[in-house]
């Protein structure tokens, strides 16, 4: 029987090792889709990850060419990849504690040169694979590992981060929006320069359990719930709210 995405994935991988409800499975077959849409071969790229939940979903799945590289240091290695071979494309996947807490510096100095490079930070909100520690991106008043009483800290607004760094294309968009965010990761892809694709996940385990939402289907409303388009957006909405669409390069 042939599986959908044949050629994409490593023969040999039969499942996955994300805990169930996680969105990184989601994100995964999203950016093979869009590869496969855009008819590029897998030999030709170049998939670059760190330490995380996320840093598990180029490697070992995808039938390509990986670097499962040091804590933070994903960009780093990939810069430096993109220099020796300027033909590859090169894509980077990680989390947001790996790319924007660990590894924040070379996220900005990256998108302030403009390194020719793709972006892919999936966002949970949450340290998933470490112990469930808050991290750069989790909400105010949100549970954690280090923050019991709720965090007391403001998240960055990543795309905000991007464009004050001077990426070339920005756009965030969640699991729960897969056709949006399959034809953002394309156009990430396609043009040249540093681009950066936010992909909100949910993480029942780590950050769904600690603050109330127990089950899978919890955590997709939540997204649903909490998710608004930029084009509805007024400037008035809470903190809560994750506005979605494509802020640089549109």
């Amino acid at each position: 029987m042939t599986r959908a995405l044949e050629g994409y994935i490593r023969p040999e991988i039969t499942g996955t090792p994300f805990c169930p409800g996680c969105g990184h499975g989601s994100l995964m077959g999203t950016i093979l889709r869009a590869i496969e849409d855009l008819g590029w071969d897998m030999d030709d790229m170049l998939f670059v990850s760190g330490i995380g939940c996320a840093g598990w979903i180029p490697s070992p799945h995808f039938n390509a060419d990986t670097l499962h590289t040091l804590h933070g240091r994903a960009i780093a290695f990939a810069t430096g990849a993109k220099l020796v071979n300027p033909d590859l494309r090169v894509m980077v996947i990680g989390g947001d504690g790996d790319l924007t807490s660990i590894g924040g510096n070379h996220l900005i100095h990256a998108a302030r040169r403009n390194i020719d490079l793709t972006v892919i930070c999936a966002n949970n909100m949450i340290y998933g694979m470490t112990g469930g520690q808050a991290a750069s991106t989790t909400p105010v008043g949100c549970f954690s590992s280090t923050t019991p009483q709720g965090n007391p800290y403001p998240p960055f607004d990543l795309c905000k981060l991007l464009e004050g760094a001077g990426a070339r294309y920005v756009a965030r968009f969640a699991i729960t929006q897969p056709l949006e965010l399959r034809e953002a990761i394309k156009k990430a892809l396609t043009l040249t320069g540093f681009t950066f694709v936010e992909a909100v996940s949910p993480c029942p385990t780590q950050f769904g359990r600690r603050n109330r939402i127990d089950q899978a289907t919890g955590m997709i409303r939540y997204l649903q719930e909490h998710c608004l388009p930029k084009e509805e957006a007024t400037g008035s909405e809470g903190p809560d709210k994750i506005i979605t669409g494509e802020f640089v390069g549109a």
